[in-house]
């Protein structure tokens, strides 16, 4: 079923997302960007190679494709999604799990707060923190904060968490 298959590839990706950076365990210069480019569009491996990253392909479904990347920046998951539903339906559900997510247009990537923030710099996007609350409990955006360096809202992103 093509929801279980999803729900298992979101489970996987946080999963490995939050434990690779306590296997790389590498600092970062702290740069803060001072102007975030454009956000990238494209494949996979396109917006791998934007992030000077050999993918190591774990999920090719139709619905979703993820990869495991890692830069000199740290470790982080990279995923792409067929339809602008499907990767806001998949952020809704991995908010539960907490971590950073890099948000661009049919793609996302998971990793620690500063690999994220890092990434952003060659990828764009807006970056999002999950809420690290159980599934299905607290109410409204649950903790859920975002960067929006002076960009408004986030379309479609409205807190919802669960049906």
């Amino acid at each position: 079923m093509r929801t279980e298959r999803t729900r298992l590839a979101l489970v996987t990706a946080v999963l490995v997302a939050l434990a690779l950076p306590a296997a790389a365990a590498c600092g970062t210069g702290g740069e803060e960007p001072d102007a975030t480019p454009e956000t990238a569009t494209g494949t996979l491996e396109e917006l791998a190679a934007k992030a000077a990253c050999d993918p190591n392909i774990q999920t090719d479904a139709e619905e979703i494709r993820q990869a495991n990347c890692r830069t000199k920046d740290g470790a982080y998951v990279l995923a792409t999604f067929a339809t602008d539903r499907g990767q806001r339906e998949w952020i809704n559900e991995a908010n539960d799990y907490g971590g950073a997510y890099l948000v661009g247009r049919k793609w996302v990537a998971v990793g620690e707060e500063k690999v994220v923030t890092a990434l952003r710099d060659r990828l764009g996007g807006e970056v999002e923190t999950g809420s690290a609350h159980h599934s299905g409990s607290g109410g409204g955006a649950g903790g859920h904060e975002a960067e929006h360096d002076g960009k408004g809202g986030h379309d479609g992103h409205t807190g919802r968490h669960g049906s």
